[in-house]
C-alpha cells in the first residue's frame, strides 16, 4: 500500500471511528432513557435495604446529571434522605468526583473524534479522495464490530453463565481508570443500592449493542466505492 496523504488520513479515519461510536453509546447511556428502562425491567434486583423503584428513579437522575453538568460535588453532597441523613458518604462523593473526571475526559475524546472525522470528510471532498474516506469508515466499522462482539460476550457471559466473568472485567476496567480500591463500597452504600452490578452488566451490554449497530451500519450500510474511483 502506497503511503501517501490520503492513505495516512484514511488510516486515521478508521482509528477514530470506534472512538466516535463508543462515545456516542456513552452519551446515550448518560440520558434518562437508560435508567428509566433499566429500573423497570422485571429482573432488576430489588434493594435488600429497602430502596424502592420510585426512590431509585428519584435519586438516580442526580447522579447522572452530576456527571455531565458543571456543578461541583456539593450537587450530590447536599442531597438528603427524608430522615435528614446524607444520601452519599464521603467515600462515595470522592468516587463520584473521580468518575466525573473520567466521563468528562471520555466525552472530550468523543467531541474531538467527531470534529476530526468531520474535518477529514471535508478534506476528502476537496481532495477528491472520498472513496478512500468511505473505505476508511467501513474499515473502522469492522473494527468496531469486533470490539462490540467481544464486549457483548463478556457482559452476556456474566449474566447467563458466571457473574465472576463480568466481575473480573469490571475490576480490570476500574483498575485502569481509578486508583486503588476507591471504587469499592458496602452493599448498604447508596451507590450500590442505586447501581448494583446488574445495572453495569446491562450498561456494558447495551453499549455493545449500540456500538455494534453503528459498526454494522458503517461496515455494510455505506455504498462501496466503484473500482474506477480512487481507494486505498
Amino acid at each position: 500500500m502506497k503511503l501517501n496523504l490520503p492513505t495516512i488520513l484514511s488510516c486515521l479515519t478508521s482509528l477514530l471511528v470506534p472512538l466516535a461510536l463508543i462515545g456516542t453509546a456513552l452519551r446515550i447511556l448518560l440520558t434518562p432513557i437508560f435508567f428509566n428502562i433499566e429500573y423497570r425491567m422485571p429482573y432488576f434486583p430489588v434493594d435488600e435495604y429497602g430502596m424502592t423503584q420510585e426512590e431509585r428513579l428519584q435519586w438516580a437522575p442526580f447522579a447522572v446529571d452530576y456527571l455531565i453538568n458543571d456543578s461541583d460535588i456539593s450537587y450530590l453532597g447536599d442531597l438528603k434522605f427524608e430522615d435528614g441523613s446524607s444520601l452519599y458518604n464521603e467515600r462515595e462523593l470522592n468516587h463520584m468526583a473521580d468518575v466525573k473526571n473520567v466521563v468528562r475526559g471520555a466525552l472530550r475524546v468523543w467531541y474531538i473524534s467527531l470534529a476530526i472525522l468531520a474535518l477529514l470528510a471535508i478534506l476528502a471532498s476537496r481532495g477528491k479522495w472520498i472513496p478512500a474516506y468511505i473505505n476508511a469508515l467501513r474499515r473502522g466499522g469492522m473494527w468496531m464490530i469486533g470490539l462490540a462482539v467481544s464486549l457483548a460476550v463478556i457482559a452476556g457471559a456474566g449474566i447467563l453463565l458466571n457473574p465472576d466473568i463480568f466481575w473480573q472485567f469490571f475490576t480490570s476496567f476500574h483498575q485502569i481508570f481509578f486508583e486503588g480500591d476507591s471504587w469499592l463500597f458496602y452493599f448498604s452504600d447508596t451507590l450500590i443500592r442505586l447501581f448494583p452490578i446488574r445495572f453495569w452488566q446491562d450498561a456494558f451490554l447495551w453499549a455493545a449493542v449500540l456500538t455494534l449497530g453503528g459498526g454494522v451500519g458503517l461496515a455494510f450500510g455505506i455504498k462501496q466505492p466503484s473500482t474506477t474511483e480512487q481507494s486505498v
